[in-house]
């Protein structure tokens, strides 16, 4: 039994040791620190799957000695294992090029199994940077203390006159950019060579179930086809209308609706029937239609 016990201790010892596989420490660079600098150091701990680090091994950000601050620790996983990200800062005043050692330390790991929760630790190992001072230990000697100061640099004076010009520039043709839009979109009025365009944006202010408003949306439409063939338009003259402005060929059809629902709304007096024939979501898109034409011509 107590052979059993022993062989049980050594196979959870082994256990726990096979989560931490290696553990690699990064840095920048080993040397030319001085006073004040970050920094950087990148330690990969390759585990066994499953296992993850317990936060509260962690380094706590703060002092580690009296020249050296911690001053952040961040976790990530990585495949295979987690990586750790530590900035310090060291405040050592260096007199002379020399190395200095960060001390190591201990991360505990868990891993979850059907047995239960084992445990293992990663040890840091303790590594070393090079500063260097910041002045010469034995400056050259001089009478005026204020010489050992170097001068002030001189800043180049900018010319703010170029880039307020380039600016006014730029404002003026996006003026006058969005002038052309408002033209071309007939936003503040009525542009010439433009009828349906008109017409739509009066369509908007008819009431749908007025049946005047009806017989008004159809007069917008021939007074659109007027203007845009400089005569009055007739149902007969649309095939010679759609060889003369070929853009609106693709309307052909809704023209011929068009014209079949204003001969019953103003000769049969049979707005209803015309309605029913050509409703008024049908018109509207038709004349949004035209207009979108009469843009692309």
């Amino acid at each position: 039994m107590r052979v059993l016990a022993i062989l049980f201790l050594i196979l959870q010892t082994a256990a726990a040791a096979a989560q931490v596989r290696s553990v690699e420490l990064r840095t920048p660079r080993s040397f030319g620190y001085v006073l004040g600098d970050l920094l950087q150091v990148r330690i990969d701990i390759a585990l066994d799957p499953g296992s993850t680090v317990q936060r509260a091994s962690l380094p706590k950000p703060g002092p580690v000695t009296y020249w050296l601050d911690l001053r952040d620790v961040a976790v990530e996983r990585m495949a295979g294992g987690i990586r750790l990200r530590l900035t310090y800062q060291s405040f050592y005043a260096a007199l002379d090029a020399r190395r200095l050692e960060v001390p190591g330390f201990t991360v505990a790991l868990a891993s979850e199994s059907p047995g239960g929760t084992t445990t293992a630790q990663a040890e840091i190992p303790p590594w070393s940077f090079g500063v260097s001072p910041l002045r010469e230990v034995q400056p050259e000697k001089r009478d005026d203390p204020a010489d050992y100061l170097q001068p002030d640099g001189r800043a180049r004076r900018l010319d703010p006159q170029p880039a307020a010009m380039a600016a006014l520039v730029l404002a003026g043709l996006g003026l006058l950019a969005l002038g052309l839009l408002a033209y071309d979109r007939a936003w503040f009025g009525r542009r010439r060579g433009r009828p349906f365009a008109l017409a739509a944006r009066r369509l908007r202010r008819l009431a749908e179930t007025d049946p005047d408003g009806y017989r008004e949306a159809l007069r917008l439409i021939h007074r659109g086809l007027d203007e845009t063939d400089g005569r009055r338009l007739l149902a007969d003259d649309l095939p010679a209308f759609l060889d003369r402005h070929p853009a609106f060929r693709p309307e052909g059809e809704s023209l011929g609706r068009f014209f079949e629902a204003s001969r019953r709304a103003f000769f049969g007096r049979e707005v209803q029937a015309a309605r029913e024939g050509w409703p008024w979501p049908e018109l509207q898109a038709a004349l949004r239609r035209l207009a979108a034409a009469e843009r692309a011509a």
